[in-house]
Protein backbone atom coordinates (compact mmCIF):
# COMPACT_ATOMS: atom_id res chain seq x y z
CA UNK A 1 0.00 0.00 0.00
CA UNK A 2 2.91 3.01 0.26
CA UNK A 3 3.82 2.36 -3.25
CA UNK A 4 -0.07 3.23 -4.01
CA UNK A 5 0.57 6.42 -1.83
CA UNK A 6 3.53 7.08 -3.17
CA UNK A 7 1.46 6.89 -6.82
CA UNK A 8 -1.40 9.09 -5.48
CA UNK A 9 2.05 11.64 -3.91
CA UNK A 10 2.92 11.56 -7.51
CA UNK A 11 -0.13 12.30 -9.09
CA UNK A 12 -0.49 15.63 -6.71
CA UNK A 13 2.90 16.26 -7.93
CA UNK A 14 2.45 16.54 -11.65
CA UNK A 15 -1.16 17.99 -12.17
CA UNK A 16 0.39 21.45 -11.67
CA UNK A 17 3.01 20.63 -13.96
CA UNK A 18 0.44 22.12 -16.95
CA UNK A 19 0.49 25.65 -15.53
CA UNK A 20 4.81 26.29 -15.59
CA UNK A 21 5.15 24.12 -18.53
CA UNK A 22 8.00 26.24 -19.85
CA UNK A 23 10.25 25.28 -16.61
CA UNK A 24 9.67 21.39 -16.75
CA UNK A 25 11.93 18.86 -18.27
CA UNK A 26 9.59 16.84 -20.17
CA UNK A 27 11.55 14.04 -20.93
CA UNK A 28 12.42 13.39 -17.07
CA UNK A 29 8.37 13.96 -16.29
CA UNK A 30 7.75 11.05 -18.56
CA UNK A 31 10.47 8.63 -17.36
CA UNK A 32 9.25 9.21 -13.90
CA UNK A 33 5.48 8.13 -15.03
CA UNK A 34 6.66 4.92 -16.98
CA UNK A 35 8.13 4.48 -13.61
CA UNK A 36 5.41 4.78 -11.90
CA UNK A 37 3.44 2.37 -14.37
CA UNK A 38 5.59 0.00 -13.95
CA UNK A 39 5.15 -0.24 -9.74
CA UNK A 40 1.10 0.25 -10.19
CA UNK A 41 1.84 -3.00 -12.28
CA UNK A 42 3.98 -4.91 -9.87
CA UNK A 43 1.63 -4.06 -7.31
CA UNK A 44 -1.36 -5.80 -9.20
CA UNK A 45 0.55 -8.62 -9.53
CA UNK A 46 1.30 -8.65 -5.76
CA UNK A 47 -2.49 -8.16 -5.05
CA UNK A 48 -3.76 -10.29 -7.56
CA UNK A 49 -1.29 -13.53 -8.09
CA UNK A 50 -1.94 -14.80 -11.54
CA UNK A 51 -3.96 -11.65 -13.10
CA UNK A 52 -7.50 -12.78 -13.41
CA UNK A 53 -9.36 -10.21 -15.43
CA UNK A 54 -11.86 -10.96 -13.55
CA UNK A 55 -10.56 -9.28 -10.47
CA UNK A 56 -9.37 -5.91 -11.88
CA UNK A 57 -8.68 -4.49 -15.36
CA UNK A 58 -5.70 -5.24 -17.18
CA UNK A 59 -2.34 -3.54 -16.19
CA UNK A 60 -2.22 0.09 -17.57
CA UNK A 61 -0.71 -0.32 -21.45
CA UNK A 62 2.07 1.36 -22.09
CA UNK A 63 2.30 4.78 -23.31
CA UNK A 64 1.66 4.96 -27.58
CA UNK A 65 5.11 5.58 -29.42
CA UNK A 66 6.13 9.15 -29.57
CA UNK A 67 5.21 10.25 -32.84
CA UNK A 68 8.24 11.90 -35.03
CA UNK A 69 8.38 15.50 -34.23
CA UNK A 70 5.85 17.43 -36.07
CA UNK A 71 7.38 19.92 -39.57
CA UNK A 72 8.50 23.17 -38.11
CA UNK A 73 5.38 24.58 -39.75
CA UNK A 74 2.48 21.72 -38.34
CA UNK A 75 0.87 22.48 -35.52
CA UNK A 76 0.90 19.67 -32.78
CA UNK A 77 -1.86 17.24 -32.38
CA UNK A 78 -1.25 17.05 -28.34
CA UNK A 79 1.63 18.15 -26.21
CA UNK A 80 4.01 16.55 -23.81
CA UNK A 81 2.21 17.77 -20.81
CA UNK A 82 -0.57 16.96 -21.66
CA UNK A 83 0.18 13.10 -22.49
CA UNK A 84 1.06 12.88 -19.03
CA UNK A 85 -1.43 14.13 -17.43
CA UNK A 86 -3.91 11.99 -19.36
CA UNK A 87 -1.33 9.03 -17.83
CA UNK A 88 -1.46 10.19 -14.57
CA UNK A 89 -5.35 10.43 -14.94
CA UNK A 90 -5.32 6.80 -16.32
CA UNK A 91 -2.95 5.96 -13.25
CA UNK A 92 -5.60 7.49 -10.34
CA UNK A 93 -8.11 5.50 -11.97
CA UNK A 94 -6.64 2.32 -11.76
CA UNK A 95 -5.70 3.28 -8.34
CA UNK A 96 -9.18 3.20 -7.49
CA UNK A 97 -10.41 0.29 -8.63
CA UNK A 98 -8.12 -1.75 -6.98
CA UNK A 99 -8.90 0.43 -3.48
CA UNK A 100 -11.67 -0.87 -4.84
CA UNK A 101 -11.48 -4.46 -4.99
CA UNK A 102 -9.93 -4.58 -2.03
CA UNK A 103 -12.03 -3.21 -0.19
CA UNK A 104 -14.65 -5.69 -1.27
CA UNK A 105 -12.12 -8.67 -0.33
CA UNK A 106 -11.62 -7.06 2.54
CA UNK A 107 -15.47 -7.04 3.31
CA UNK A 108 -15.68 -10.83 2.63
CA UNK A 109 -13.00 -12.48 4.10
CA UNK A 110 -14.84 -10.40 7.34
CA UNK A 111 -18.16 -12.02 6.42
CA UNK A 112 -16.70 -15.28 6.17
CA UNK A 113 -14.61 -14.51 9.52
CA UNK A 114 -17.74 -13.81 10.93
CA UNK A 115 -19.57 -17.11 9.75
CA UNK A 116 -16.41 -19.47 11.32
CA UNK A 117 -16.82 -17.61 14.99
CA UNK A 118 -20.77 -18.20 14.68
CA UNK A 119 -20.50 -22.09 13.64
CA UNK A 120 -17.89 -22.20 16.47
CA UNK A 121 -19.76 -20.78 18.89
CA UNK A 122 -22.69 -22.89 17.96
CA UNK A 123 -21.05 -25.93 18.34
CA UNK A 124 -19.44 -25.41 21.50
CA UNK A 125 -22.61 -24.12 22.77
CA UNK A 126 -24.26 -27.57 21.76
CA UNK A 127 -21.50 -29.71 22.81
CA UNK A 128 -21.71 -28.35 26.40
CA UNK A 129 -25.34 -28.67 26.20
CA UNK A 130 -25.05 -32.31 25.90
CA UNK A 131 -22.76 -32.88 28.58
CA UNK A 132 -24.35 -30.84 30.72
CA UNK A 133 -27.94 -31.63 30.90
CA UNK A 134 -28.77 -28.00 32.97
CA UNK A 135 -26.61 -26.23 30.66
CA UNK A 136 -29.24 -24.85 28.06
CA UNK A 137 -31.61 -23.25 30.78
CA UNK A 138 -28.29 -21.47 31.87
CA UNK A 139 -27.12 -20.30 28.32
CA UNK A 140 -31.12 -19.50 28.01
CA UNK A 141 -30.18 -16.33 30.88
CA UNK A 142 -26.52 -15.92 30.60
CA UNK A 143 -25.94 -12.70 28.43
CA UNK A 144 -22.37 -14.32 27.60
CA UNK A 145 -23.70 -17.44 25.92
CA UNK A 146 -23.24 -18.47 22.62
CA UNK A 147 -27.15 -17.35 22.24
CA UNK A 148 -25.95 -13.92 22.18
CA UNK A 149 -24.02 -14.33 18.88
CA UNK A 150 -27.41 -15.91 17.28
CA UNK A 151 -26.67 -19.59 17.85
CA UNK A 152 -29.93 -21.37 18.93
CA UNK A 153 -30.68 -21.55 22.50
CA UNK A 154 -31.36 -25.64 23.11
CA UNK A 155 -33.21 -26.71 26.26
CA UNK A 156 -32.63 -30.17 26.95
CA UNK A 157 -35.90 -32.67 27.62
CA UNK A 158 -37.07 -32.81 30.82
CA UNK A 159 -35.89 -35.62 32.75
CA UNK A 160 -38.38 -38.53 32.96
CA UNK A 161 -39.79 -39.05 36.77
CA UNK A 162 -39.88 -43.04 37.41
CA UNK A 163 -42.94 -44.05 38.74
CA UNK A 164 -42.72 -45.21 42.21
CA UNK A 165 -42.30 -49.01 42.35
CA UNK A 166 -45.17 -50.54 44.46
CA UNK A 167 -43.24 -52.87 47.10
CA UNK A 168 -44.05 -56.42 46.72
CA UNK A 169 -46.53 -57.79 49.76
CA UNK A 170 -44.73 -60.01 52.38
CA UNK A 171 -47.20 -62.55 52.47
CA UNK A 172 -49.38 -64.39 49.95
CA UNK A 173 -52.39 -63.51 51.68
CA UNK A 174 -51.39 -59.77 51.51
CA UNK A 175 -51.05 -59.93 48.08
CA UNK A 176 -54.26 -61.69 47.82
CA UNK A 177 -56.18 -59.18 49.93
CA UNK A 178 -54.24 -55.87 47.42
CA UNK A 179 -55.81 -58.01 44.35
CA UNK A 180 -58.95 -59.16 44.65
CA UNK A 181 -60.69 -55.87 44.99
CA UNK A 182 -59.73 -55.67 41.31
CA UNK A 183 -62.33 -58.55 40.92
CA UNK A 184 -65.17 -56.83 43.12
CA UNK A 185 -64.83 -53.58 40.95
CA UNK A 186 -65.18 -56.00 37.66
CA UNK A 187 -61.91 -53.74 36.65
CA UNK A 188 -61.32 -56.93 34.03
CA UNK A 189 -57.83 -55.13 32.69
CA UNK A 190 -57.08 -54.37 36.36
CA UNK A 191 -57.74 -58.05 37.33
CA UNK A 192 -55.54 -59.61 34.56
CA UNK A 193 -52.37 -57.46 35.59
CA UNK A 194 -53.45 -58.05 39.56
CA UNK A 195 -53.66 -61.63 39.12
CA UNK A 196 -50.84 -62.34 36.78
CA UNK A 197 -48.91 -60.37 39.39
CA UNK A 198 -49.80 -62.83 42.14
CA UNK A 199 -49.14 -66.14 40.12
CA UNK A 200 -45.87 -65.20 39.02
CA UNK A 201 -44.51 -63.89 43.34
CA UNK A 202 -46.59 -66.45 44.77
CA UNK A 203 -46.76 -69.45 42.40
CA UNK A 204 -46.51 -71.90 45.10
CA UNK A 205 -49.74 -70.33 47.18
CA UNK A 206 -52.94 -72.55 47.53
CA UNK A 207 -54.78 -69.34 45.91
CA UNK A 208 -52.92 -69.63 42.45
CA UNK A 209 -56.46 -72.04 40.72
CA UNK A 210 -58.40 -69.36 42.25
CA UNK A 211 -56.00 -66.46 40.76
CA UNK A 212 -55.85 -68.32 37.16
CA UNK A 213 -59.71 -68.74 37.31
CA UNK A 214 -60.00 -64.95 37.73
CA UNK A 215 -57.63 -64.70 34.85
CA UNK A 216 -59.62 -66.41 32.65
CA UNK A 217 -62.76 -64.79 33.61
CA UNK A 218 -61.18 -61.58 32.51
CA UNK A 219 -60.44 -63.14 28.96
CA UNK A 220 -64.21 -63.87 29.21
CA UNK A 221 -65.78 -60.73 30.04
CA UNK A 222 -63.55 -58.91 27.34
CA UNK A 223 -64.68 -61.26 24.58
CA UNK A 224 -61.09 -62.80 24.67
CA UNK A 225 -62.68 -66.58 24.07
CA UNK A 226 -59.50 -68.42 22.60
CA UNK A 227 -57.52 -66.90 25.70
CA UNK A 228 -60.75 -67.69 28.02
CA UNK A 229 -60.53 -71.27 27.17
CA UNK A 230 -57.31 -72.07 27.15
CA UNK A 231 -57.01 -70.45 31.23
CA UNK A 232 -59.67 -71.96 32.14
CA UNK A 233 -58.43 -75.49 31.16
CA UNK A 234 -55.34 -74.74 32.47
CA UNK A 235 -57.46 -74.39 36.26
CA UNK A 236 -58.94 -77.78 35.93
CA UNK A 237 -55.47 -79.78 34.48
CA UNK A 238 -53.25 -77.56 36.91
CA UNK A 239 -55.53 -78.24 40.27
CA UNK A 240 -58.66 -80.42 39.35
CA UNK A 241 -59.31 -81.02 43.38
CA UNK A 242 -59.12 -77.42 44.04
CA UNK A 243 -62.63 -75.33 44.49
CA UNK A 244 -62.77 -73.31 41.27
CA UNK A 245 -62.41 -76.59 39.09
CA UNK A 246 -65.84 -77.29 38.80
CA UNK A 247 -66.39 -73.29 37.60
CA UNK A 248 -63.67 -73.45 35.31
CA UNK A 249 -65.00 -76.32 33.25
CA UNK A 250 -68.10 -74.68 33.41
CA UNK A 251 -66.61 -71.18 31.96
CA UNK A 252 -64.64 -73.47 29.39
CA UNK A 253 -67.96 -74.97 28.11
CA UNK A 254 -69.32 -71.09 28.13
CA UNK A 255 -65.95 -69.98 25.88
CA UNK A 256 -66.72 -73.33 23.52
CA UNK A 257 -69.92 -72.35 22.65
CA UNK A 258 -69.08 -68.58 22.13
CA UNK A 259 -66.70 -69.99 19.36
CA UNK A 260 -69.34 -71.85 18.01
CA UNK A 261 -67.68 -75.40 19.02
CA UNK A 262 -71.12 -76.65 20.52
CA UNK A 263 -70.18 -80.12 20.23
CA UNK A 264 -66.51 -79.89 22.17
CA UNK A 265 -68.73 -78.00 24.67
CA UNK A 266 -70.92 -80.77 25.43
CA UNK A 267 -67.97 -83.03 25.67
CA UNK A 268 -66.81 -80.38 28.64
CA UNK A 269 -70.28 -80.79 30.03
CA UNK A 270 -70.00 -84.18 30.35
CA UNK A 271 -66.48 -84.71 31.66
CA UNK A 272 -68.14 -81.75 34.30
CA UNK A 273 -70.69 -84.31 35.58
CA UNK A 274 -68.54 -87.46 35.47
CA UNK A 275 -66.24 -85.97 37.69
CA UNK A 276 -68.07 -83.39 39.92
CA UNK A 277 -72.13 -84.15 39.31
CA UNK A 278 -72.54 -85.16 42.82
CA UNK A 279 -70.84 -81.85 44.18
CA UNK A 280 -72.21 -79.37 41.88
CA UNK A 281 -74.02 -76.57 43.80
CA UNK A 282 -77.38 -75.67 42.46
CA UNK A 283 -75.99 -72.54 41.36
CA UNK A 284 -73.21 -74.57 39.18
CA UNK A 285 -75.98 -76.93 38.05
CA UNK A 286 -77.98 -73.84 36.52
CA UNK A 287 -74.96 -72.35 34.76
CA UNK A 288 -73.86 -75.96 33.14
CA UNK A 289 -77.89 -76.41 31.95
CA UNK A 290 -77.97 -73.44 30.71
CA UNK A 291 -74.78 -73.95 28.76
CA UNK A 292 -76.32 -77.25 27.71
CA UNK A 293 -78.70 -76.04 26.45
CA UNK A 294 -77.05 -73.03 24.13
CA UNK A 295 -74.72 -75.99 23.19
CA UNK A 296 -77.88 -78.30 22.25
CA UNK A 297 -76.37 -81.02 23.98
CA UNK A 298 -78.24 -84.61 23.63
CA UNK A 299 -79.84 -85.54 27.37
Amino acid sequence: MTRLLSVLLAATVLLPVAAAAQAVDVGKLDRRVGTLESEMRAVQRKVFPGGNARFFEPEIAPAAATPPPPAPDAVPATTPIADLTARVDALEGQLKTMTGQIEAIEYKLRQIDDVQRRLKGDVEFRLNALEKPGGGAAAATDPAAPAAAGAPVITPPAAAVPKPVAAKPATPDAAWAAAYPKVTARDWPGVEAAMTQFVADWPKSTRVPQAKYWLARSFAARGQNPQAAKAFLDVYQSAPRSTPAPDALIGLAGALNAMSKPTDACQVLTELNSVYGAKLTDTQKADAGRQRTRAKCAA
